[in-house]
């Protein structure tokens, strides 16, 4: 692409950290290094004044109206808006209006839909996403289980794949040895909402504690289930074993899974979870629900061991097979380094420029501003 070509980026941001906001931020970053111009839109800028922040009603307005006025004004500079969308209220307030935009001006649209909820929410709301989704000049998705969604409404999509910082994210195999003498460590790097089930995930660590008293366990993440998770370490007896450390950035995520032995995914509905990408990465075995994406993007038994969701007996049996048998974590972490270096840059990039050119191919057949 050429050096001059500008394109409005337009989604989350750290803090807090997650995987949409990590994903915007990464995403920037290796845009310029190629040299485009990106101009970011923050949909989750912080509230001016700060204490609107703290009234509901009153603070979506103060946060709507100049998000509106940063993309109409991005779009005037931009040849393409490249929009990061979710499901819900995300979709309604910050992608929708983006999209609509992006038309009035004239500039491509590239809608890139993440929501591990896709199928629900579209069924729920088909009547009010098709007439703007169809605006779109490209959808891509991250995953062939978001495909075959859209596919049934009658959308079709690219698949461009999440991107994993492989120099971040790796193995540190100077730890190795010392890793192996640690007690067993479990983490999970999910949000404390109902929709991550970190209970199920407590109540099988509690299950391989009669195996393993010395395992321990973080939970890296945030949200309105805390109290409630912490009560219920208490009432397991495994609440000295298990840390809740909060929402960590990259940094610290990778700290942290170099700790790891095992990475647990316990979510009820999943589209392709950083987390796990994250993990695999970083050499960690993953233990995950089979929901949702999860089996389009590890193969049980090779790159994963997948259990039921909300089964804390079939979920703990799988940790222990892990922990007892090190032939088979060293062979789901061989597996999984090779998959991890799918979601690399440089096998990623060709593919979201190709969607760049068919957004405006479609956009503005006249105007060729790729090399």
């Amino acid at each position: 692409m050429t050096d001059n070509f500008r394109i409005a980026l337009i989604g989350p941001l750290p803090p807090p950290s997650g995987g949409m906001a990590n994903q915007t931020l990464q995403l920037s970053q290796l845009l310029r290094q190629e040299g485009l111009r990106v101009e970011l839109v923050q949909v989750n800028a912080p509230y001016r004044p700060g204490w609107v922040g703290a009234i509901k009603g009153l603070r979506a307005l103060f946060r709507l109206l100049p998000y509106l006025w940063c993309v109409w004004r991005a779009a005037g500079r931009a040849e393409l808006l490249h929009v990061m969308a979710n499901s819900g209220w995300s979709w309604h307030l910050f992608a929708a209006p983006a999209i609509w935009i992006g038309r009035l001006r004239g500039k491509a649209v590239v809608v890139n839909y993440r929501g591990g909820e896709a199928a629900a929410f579209l069924d729920r709301s088909l009547r009010t996403i098709k007439p703007t989704l169809r605006r779109a000049d490209v959808l891509i998705v991250p995953s062939a289980f978001l495909e075959q969604i859209f596919v049934r409404y009658g959308f079709a999509s690219h698949i461009v794949p999440n991107i994993i910082d492989l120099d971040r994210f790796a193995p540190d195999v100077t730890e190795t040895t010392a890793a192996q003498r640690r007690p067993p460590h479990i983490v999970v790097a999910r949000n404390l909402e109902p929709l991550y089930d970190n209970a199920t995930a407590l109540r099988a660590f509690a299950l391989v504690r009669q195996r393993f008293p010395d395992v321990r366990m973080t939970i890296a993440g945030a949200g309105p289930e805390r109290e409630f998770l912490l009560r219920l370490t208490h009432e397991l007896g495994v609440a000295a074993a298990v840390t809740f450390s909060g929402r960590l950035d990259n940094a610290r995520m990778a700290a942290l899974y170099r700790s790891a032995h095992i990475a647990l995914n316990p979510s009820m509905a999943d589209n392709m979870p950083i987390s796990i990408l994250e993990a695999l990465a970083s050499g960690v075995p993953v233990v995950s629900t089979a929901v949702g994406g999860v089996p389009f993007l590890v193969t049980h038994e090779t790159t994963a061991l997948l259990v039921p969701a909300q089964d804390p007996q079939a979920m703990a049996q799988a940790l222990l097979r892990v922990l007892d048998d090190p032939a088979l974590a060293q062979r789901l972490t061989a597996a999984g380094l090779i998959l991890a270096q799918q979601f690399s840059w440089p096998r990623v990039r060709d593919v979201l420029f190709a969607a760049y050119r068919a957004a405006l191919d479609t956009a503005a057949p006249a105007r060729r501003v790729l090399s």
